[in-house]
């Protein structure tokens, strides 16, 4: 028993004492050598919790040898505590360059100075290294010019993409093959968020018929949106298709956003009762005696407007189909794999849509209640749209004022007794919500999620800080030329690009919730991260996601430390950090 005390008390006084900092010889190990290129690699191993000031990485050849530096290409620094600093181990190639008359290899002293500190709290002394290097001067001619890098085309790689996969699968199955595989990836699809955006709106186009609805209509008009969208999903594929533009990011125009949502907007009052929306009553006789078709070309236009504006979100499937066309220029193929996708991703609408009419609440206040209710979820989705044009404040103060209309909708301070005690509540929680939300927008919150986290204290922690740093910092790129740039310049690194626009509500998600994940932020430091912004959608924009097959945002390219695109790790989509973590760990 005396021993285990002691061995205890051991124990504990460990765990007191102050901690242990690494030797400089064990936090920092730089290494120096010739490549066959001629070129100097030179490498700062850094131990765990270590990091580098980047302005404190000097390179200097002593005088006398004959050998000069010409370039050096440094490896991206990220910032920490207001330093531009290397947190994982940094590796420079340097060019060289021979004074004129000089031949024969050449022996040279390469000086290295470099100062970092500890994560505990320990800097350590600027240090200088010096490394005995030789070189035949005689080849750094051909070394002259940075070496271009390549660029794998689909062909010269054995291993295909997912995408690229997809769209081998149109050329070789069978049409019945075909059909069932796209219905098949169009069901996978509507559990995602592309599809979501239209079940309020496929529900408030059922609830708007009003009394009298059954479940056969219900399941006709349901039917009319679902087909209607399919045809919209397949004439806008087949053009993309066939001219290899990016129609997403043409119908993220900002007039077409402002005037969609005005439509929603419009929809939403008439479900409050303040009008009613119908067709001219001239124009209805001219397509039917009773009226009924009326209804039908009002659903048809909603269905196929909504799969433009409202769920334009590109995935695999909808890329192999495009590559597809883009490839063999068989638009009937493609566009019959792409409507057969649109019918599957149709499916829990109609389920939907049915379900709608099939409760429909019989006249009085709950038919009142259900209207107001779908109404609210209509500007929900017209707000929800303006996100893509509209600074983030500004739809953080629309979602609060909607949210505390419906609150005294629903009779939160009404002083009658009242046995609705249930409505009262969510009235309630809705309308403290709201207000968290407009005092979070006021004070300069952009987190629906959080909307009051700016009142909380920035300095009081080191774990804050600390997750701050750790977010991902790509370096952005518009073009073809910025993009080969960085490539040359970060050789010998692997590298990541993120074809990413403002209006992309995937795109936003792989920001706060991939990107986010602190597993997947670790392994992002492996790599070199940039960003190609096609957000204007520019002729350069238009160039840049044309070289690389990109028919819209999201999509994550992969390049090795040859420079060379790996086609085949190519992500089309959104993708969750469980999933992209485990792809990151293929490359």
């Amino acid at each position: 028993m005396k021993k285990i005390i002691i061995l205890l008390t051991f124990a504990l006084s460990l765990l007191a004492l102050p901690p242990k900092f690494l030797m400089p010889e064990d936090a920092f190990k730089p290494t120096a050598k010739i490549n066959d290129k001629s070129q100097i690699v030179a490498e700062i191993w850094i131990a765990k919790d270590i990091y580098l000031y980047d302005d404190a990485i000097k390179f200097e050849i002593v005088k006398g040898s004959g050998v000069r530096i010409k370039d050096i290409t440094r490896p991206s620094a990220v910032e920490h505590h207001g330093d531009m600093v290397h947190l994982p181990s940094p590796t420079f190639i340097i060019d060289l360059k021979k004074e004129k008359g000089l031949s024969g290899v050449q022996e040279f002293e390469l000086k290295l100075s470099y100062q970092g500190c500890s994560e505990q709290g320990l800097c350590y002394e600027p240090y200088t290294d010096t490394f005995k290097l030789s070189v035949d001067v005689d080849t750094l001619g051909s070394s002259s010019k940075k070496p271009q890098l390549k660029v794998t085309t689909p062909q010269a790689s054995t291993e295909l993409s997912e995408t690229d996969m997809i769209a081998d699968t149109i050329k070789n199955a069978s049409l019945w093959i075909v059909l069932l595989t796209f219905f098949g990836f169009g069901l996978l699809l509507s559990l995602t968020p592309c599809v979501f955006p239209m079940i309020p709106i496929i529900s408030g186009v059922i609830i708007s018929q009003g009394e009298g609805l059954s479940t056969k209509k219900a399941f006709m008009l349901s039917v009319v949106y679902v087909l209607a969208m399919a045809v919209a999903y397949t004439f806008a594929g087949i053009l993309a298709g066939v001219f290899g533009a990016n129609l997403q990011a043409a119908l993220q125009n900002p007039w077409v956003i402002y005037s969609f949502a005005g439509v929603f907007v419009a929809l939403a009052m008439s479900m409050f009762g303040f009008y009613e929306l119908k067709l001219p009553d001239s124009l209805v006789a001219k397509v039917s005696s009773t009226g009924e078709r009326s209804g039908y070309i009002g659903v048809a236009i909603m269905g196929f407007l909504s799969a433009l504006i409202v769920g334009p979100c590109v995935a695999a499937p909808l890329a192999g189909a495009l590559v597809y066309i883009g490839q063999t220029g068989d638009a009937l193929l493609g566009g019959m794999a792409l409507f057969s996708m649109s019918i599957g991703m149709g499916m829990p609408l109609i389920l939907v849509g049915v379900s709608a009419g099939k409760f429909m609440p019989k006249p009085g206040a709950w038919m009142t209640l259900v209207n107001a209710f779908f109404g609210v979820l209509m500007i929900v989705v017209a707000i929800w749209m303006l996100e893509k044009v509209v600074d983030s404040s500004i739809t953080m103060i629309m979602y609060a004022i909607t949210g505390v209309g419906f609150a005294f909708f629903l009779g939160l301070f009404d002083h009658e007794k009242s046995h609705h005690h249930v409505k009262k509540t969510i009235a309630f929680l809705i309308f403290l919500y709201s207000l968290a939300l407009l005092l979070g927008a006021m004070a300069g919150s952009s987190s629906m999620l959080k909307p009051l986290e700016v009142f909380v204290p920035k300095g009081g922690g080191v774990v804050a800080s600390s997750e701050a740093l750790k977010r991902p910092v790509f370096t952005k790129v518009t073009s073809i030329a910025e993009l080969d740039a960085l490539l040359i310049q970060n050789e010998g690194k692997k590298i990541i690009v993120d074809f990413s626009a403002e209006w992309c509500t995937s795109c936003k998600e792989f920001e706060e919730i991939t990107f986010a994940d602190r597993g997947v932020i670790d392994k992002l430091n492996d790599f070199v991260l940039i960003k190609a912004d096609v957000t204007d959608n520019t002729k350069k924009e238009k160039e840049l996601s044309k070289k690389y097959g990109v028919f819209g945002p999201p999509a994550i390219l992969f390049f090795d430390e040859n420079g060379e695109w790996m086609k085949s790790k190519t992500v089309v989509g959104y993708m969750e950090p469980k999933a992209f973590l485990a792809h990151l760990n293929k490359i």
